[in-house]
């Protein structure tokens, strides 16, 4: 064998990463890109954080503002030719006005397209002054109307005569929050308590493992209407939105925990654990360096599959009118607007709309959750 056949054999080798060589993580991250729609999921929802976090820069009217003259305004198209002068056709990026009419014989008035009024859009516009993250002050906006005095409603109007993709956005900004916070919490204390109880047993597990037990039984919507019907009316909404995450928390936590006690029972025997307490390490410390990482890919899958569970809970509560409140938008209190039938009838696009939404992110937060969870034990397949 000549040296430049033993040179490219290396070289061949060395290109070639074995799952022996990659890392926990890497291992992970392999797996779950294997994973097609969690893979996708992953970009969805990284696309509605996006919104979230930009929510007045993307929204193409004030959320908070209304219009007597357009309530219950249908959806207005987006066109790309209009008629000019010469009777020909040109070129233009623009929606047609709405104009209302009265039917004579339901006695109710409606709205219909007014093709002689040209509403000319664009990007980067001007519109309502706001503060891009919270910092920097503008007034532009991706997508919207050339002229700040127009109003177009690409998906409705409510019966204020709000623009329904501006509040769907804004609302996106508390409904996502509301998970992330809600799974937060509940990661600090299930794992807390659940390593606790799975680390000493005993007695104190037994505390512990009663106290899920009492907390599991309550039926949850009683439960959310109790401690719901305790928050003064008088409380600002940011108050209130933290007191009603922490509702939504208030049984979360109660998985996580016997998770992880069934994780801890299993690993605080093993040698690893023994070693690391005759190296002279704490209780916290053994729990923290060793036993938490140990499983913290099984602890992620787990708080993603959490998310919708929080954001499906503070939409049931808004929706039955115990959770968030206006003037605070959520996905909630967007189809509260939509309780009766005689709205579905008269505006379906304030049931299809947010339901949507709602349905688009629990959905690709549920596959990216899957994905986690089997990529969680790379070593299965």
């Amino acid at each position: 064998m000549t040296a430049i056949d033993s040179a490219s054999e290396v070289q061949a080798a060395e290109s070639v990463k074995t799952p022996a060589l990659l890392g926990p993580w890497a291992l992970m991250w392999r797996q779950f890109r294997r994973h097609k729609i969690a893979y996708f999921s992953l970009f969805i929802v990284g696309f509605i954080y996006f919104v979230a976090l930009f929510g007045e820069f993307l929204s193409p009217a004030d959320h908070l503002k209304t219009n007597t003259r357009a309530p219950f305004a249908p959806p207005q198209g987006i066109h790309f030719f209009a008629p000019a002068e010469d009777g020909e056709s040109r070129f233009i990026l623009h929606a047609r006005g709405l104009k209302m009419e009265i039917d004579r014989e339901a006695m109710r008035r409606h709205f219909v397209e007014d093709p002689e009024k040209v509403i000319p859009l664009g990007f980067f516009v001007k519109g309502y002054e706001y503060k891009l993250l919270w910092l920097i002050p503008t007034n532009r906006h991706f997508f919207g109307p050339k002229n700040p005095r127009d109003t177009v409603y690409f998906l409705g109007a409510d019966r204020l005569g709000r623009d329904i993709l501006s509040r769907i956005i804004m609302g996106t900004r508390i409904s996502m929050s509301i998970g992330l916070v809600g799974v937060a919490v509940s990661l600090i204390v299930g794992v807390s308590l659940g390593g606790i109880s799975g680390y000493y047993g005993g007695w104190i597990d037994n505390a512990i493992q009663r106290l899920i037990e009492f907390l599991r039984s309550i039926p949850t919507i009683p439960l959310w209407m109790g401690l719901a019907a305790a928050i003064p009316l008088d409380w600002p909404p940011l108050r209130t939105y933290f007191v009603v995450t922490l509702i939504v928390s208030m049984i979360g936590w109660t998985t996580l925990a016997r998770e992880v006690r069934g994780k801890f029972l299993s690993l605080r025997h093993e040698d690893f654990v023994t070693a690391a307490r005759l190296d002279g390490l704490s209780d916290w410390e053994v729990i923290r360096k060793h036993l938490v990482p140990s499983f913290a890919s099984h602890i992620i899958a787990s708080l993603t599959l959490a998310v919708p569970l929080m954001i499906l809970a503070e939409t049931s509560l808004s929706f039955l009118g115990i959770g968030l409140q206006p003037p605070i938008v959520s996905w909630g209190t967007l189809l509260k607007e939509a309780q009766n039938i005689r709205t579905i009838i008269e505006a379906p696009w304030l049931l299809i709309a947010p339901g949507t939404v709602i349905v688009t992110a629990v959905l690709a937060l549920n596959f990216l959750g899957d994905g986690l969870r089997d990529a969680a034990d790379p070593y299965a397949n």
